[in-house]
């Protein structure tokens, strides 16, 4: 028997409580007999006002993450998409494999990370040079950074935006974030990439690259990108960029 709405693959995502921006964008990205189930991480101290905050919020991710992914386990999935990304850029390569590891040693599915989902993204485009907009502190670009380099690819600009708080991520207007994006490019850079769930970039990242004539890679997009295709599914989805367009 299949799940009447999941008839093709039931997807357990697991997001920050503090996020609202992940869920209705994988939402709207979804296709016909595909289907996301969401499971919350207890954030129960929200401030990302510093390097030292940023981290607390990571500790928090990470005491409770396994409780998250069992709550989603009772939906019976078939495959987990992290609806989160810091924790995926964590560490550098190495980070993220322990990461993945992890989730798939609690729940024993594949799992797409959005720092997993970048890479490939940017080796099918060929870039080698990119700007990063996020809206972490310096701890957090940095550890973006890391991971881009560990991979093959030069971080030529980050903008960071420093968000206060992780509710306030999805405060970020669509303004602001063009200014990012205006900030980071230039002649040098292959490709923009966005980082940070909880920011409402997917659409204006589709416009951006009639804008710019490069590829702007929203993480949301990304990640359910890799998680479509991970499991066969081929269809095109339209309005969040060329990654779920063209690929």
């Amino acid at each position: 028997m299949t799940d009447a709405l999941g008839w093709r693959r039931k997807f357990g995502v697991i997001a920050p409580s503090t996020n609202t921006i992940v869920e209705p964008d994988f939402y709207a990205m979804t296709v016909p007999g595909v289907t996301a189930h969401f499971s919350r991480i207890h954030i129960r101290n929200q401030d990302l006002s510093s390097d030292d905050q940023f981290e607390n919020l990571l500790v928090q991710i990470r005491g409770e993450i396994g409780f998250a992914c069992e709550r989603v386990l009772t939906a019976e999935p078939d495959y987990m998409v992290m609806g989160m990304s810091a924790e995926t850029f964590w560490g550098g390569v190495e980070g993220n494999r322990e990461f993945v590891r992890q989730i798939n040693g609690i729940t024993g599915l594949d799992v797409a990370t959005g720092a997993e989902a970048c890479e490939r993204a940017l080796k099918l485009y060929g870039a080698r040079r990119i700007g990063v907009v996020t809206p972490y502190q310096p701890i957090g670009d940095a550890n973006v950074v890391r991971f881009f380099g560990e991979i093959g690819f030069e971080v030529t600009k980050i903008e960071g935006l420093k968000c206060p708080t992780a509710v306030s991520i999805a405060h970020v207007t669509e303004d602001e974030l063009r200014r990012a994006i205006l900030a980071v490019d230039g002649p040098e850079v292959d490709a923009i990439v966005q980082c940070g769930t909880n920011l409402s970039m997917v659409r204006l990242a589709d416009e951006a690259e009639r804008w710019l004539g490069k590829p702007v890679i929203a993480i949301n997009a990304a990640t359910w990108w890799m998680a479509l295709r991970e499991n066969g599914i081929r269809e095109k989805v339209y309005g969040a960029g060329s990654l779920l367009r063209e690929y």
